[in-house]
């Protein structure tokens, strides 16, 4: 499997928790009420799987391979996903305040979270876009075999090491849980 398959893969598990994501703001809107604890879950999920996991092995990995092969870091596609990844950061950190808030039980803080929210959906979806179709392609035309093999042994030792053995599961079944908890 080359390194950008498996971020591909990652990809489909992110669209699935922003399809949640966007329900849940949905019933806020609504003015219903959402267990506080499946927001703490969803916002847990974009912090490790889709930062400290997805992220981190494009930002520590992939994009620095890219660099070597000749793909420049500023003036490109590599220089707007950095600056998108810090974007999409700013709105997590958002979400997470007014979650911790609504969790309080302070109902105006629903809308920070969902504006908050609603941005990061956007922003994402678009991002995912931009990363499937024109730097994925890149990085498989640019960097050799031999230093993909590398990149994918990388892409494993950050699963290990520090998203932590099971967790990429845990996430998986989270997303069926909360798929399941979204739909009723």
């Amino acid at each position: 499997m080359r390194p950008t398959e498996q971020l591909r893969n990652e990809h489909e598990a992110i669209l699935s928790m922003l399809t949640i994501l966007e329900r849940v703001c949905k019933k806020l809107d609504s003015a219903g009420e959402v267990d506080s604890s499946h927001l703490e879950d969803i916002i847990e999920f974009f912090k490790v799987f889709a930062d400290k996991c997805h992220h981190g092995k494009e930002e520590a990995h992939l994009f620095p391979a890219m660099e070597e092969a000749g793909v420049p870091r500023y003036g490109g596609p590599l220089g707007v996903m950095l600056e998108e990844h810090d974007t999409e950061r700013g709105y997590v950190r958002a979400m997470s305040d007014g979650a911790q808030r609504y969790k309080s039980g302070d109902d105006r803080y629903s809308a920070q979270f969902v504006n908050s929210a609603r941005r990061y959906i956007e922003l994402l979806r678009q991002h995912i876009n931009k990363e499937n179709n024109i730097v994925f392609p890149l990085a498989d035309n640019s960097i050799p075999p031999q230093r993909q093999d590398e990149l994918q042994e990388k892409f494993d030792r950050v699963e290990r090491e520090i998203v932590g053995k099971g967790k990429h599961e845990e996430f998986h079944r989270l997303l069926r849980q909360l798929g399941r908890l979204c739909m009723t």
